[in-house]
């Protein structure tokens, strides 16, 4: 079969696709290039900048399979696929050391202001006296979502110290005492936690589920971590707690809009980075080799372990 490759996939993730016998063509189209090409493709693989819209959906007469080499699917019209009987794939698990470990990067630089010392370094200044930081070890970390990636933090902070509560509706107190967290409401993570980090789908029911009720009841000491979805936080609510102090800072990887616009740029005690957590080496080789067997089990007519529609 024919398999278009967008937006850079993996060596690893091609040669899967190739050592299976299939012509795997590897481009970069524009929008209006890939409606024009879509039609003589079987499969089509993608990372996050190719939007594959029901237009395109439309346009793929061949279509048999999506593959989305990452976790989210946001990019990818799954009810027009779902329609066509196209089977939508990802990667969920390519990418969880990746954004876990971000993750802690961002609770790392917000406790010692690495942001801070690093750009007064760069302009001749020597604050050593003003950068007192805090330590993660004896802190409470707080997991709202407690998939993959939220374990894998949970992992992490218990090795430093922490110590760990969660909220997720989707799962019991033995579940997430499995994922080395104890189970509690949304209201005691933001209550009693020094760090809060996200680790959620965007839904309609989880847009804005950080909004400015939840940020008065955290801490002013506490610090608010998204490496998960764009939307999960209401942005300007998040600029007026960090310019008011009602919490002592955050760090995004992810925004509502992207590139991000907005008073949160300005805000000193934040440390941001432009949708990193899946932009490791490791991540990406395999989010593309998971992504492309699954793309092969979907383009057999096998069952595939990790399908994002239904039909």
């Amino acid at each position: 079969m024919k398999i278009l490759a967008c937006d850079g996939i993996s060596p690893e993730g091609i040669a899967v696709l190739k050592d299976a016998g299939h012509d795997v063509d590897e481009m970069r189209p524009t929008p209006e290039e890939l409606l024009q090409i879509i039609g003589a493709y079987d499969g089509l693989m993608v990372r996050s900048k190719t939007k594959v819209t029901a237009a395109v959906i439309e346009k793929g007469i061949n279509l048999k399979a999506i593959g989305r080499a990452g976790v989210g699917v946001d990019n990818v019209d799954l009810k027009a696929a779902s329609g066509r009987r196209i089977s939508v794939v990802n990667a969920p698990t390519g990418a969880t050391i990746s954004v876990a470990e971000l993750t802690f990067a961002h609770m790392l630089a917000l406790a010692r202001r690495l942001n801070v010392a690093d750009s007064s370094m760069r302009e001749g200044r020597w604050l050593k006296k003003d950068l007192k930081g805090t330590e993660l070890y004896g802190k409470v970390l707080g997991l709202i979502g407690v998939g993959r990636i939220g374990k894998a933090v949970a992992e992490r902070a218990r090795i430093f110290g922490m110590d760990v509560i969660a909220y997720d509706p989707f799962l019991n107190e033995e579940q997430i005492a499995a994922c080395f967290a104890c189970k509690v409401d949304i209201d005691d993570v933001l209550g009693r936690a020094d760090f809060i980090s996200l680790h959620l789908p965007l839904t309609a029911e989880t847009k804005n589920i950080i909004g400015e009720r939840e940020l008065k009841r955290m801490k002013r000491t506490a610090y608010l971590i998204n490496c998960s979805r764009g939307g999960l936080v209401d942005e300007a609510a998040l600029a007026r707690a960090l310019r008011d102090g009602t919490i002592a800072g955050t760090g995004l990887d992810t925004y509502a809009e992207e590139p991000p616009k907005g008073e949160v740029l300005e805000m000193p005690n934040s440390v941001m980075t432009p949708h990193i957590g899946a932009s490791t080496v490791e991540g990406q080789a395999r989010a593309g080799a998971i992504c492309a067997e699954q793309l092969l089990k979907a383009l057999s007519g096998e069952r595939p372990d990790h399908q994002a529609n239904r039909f």
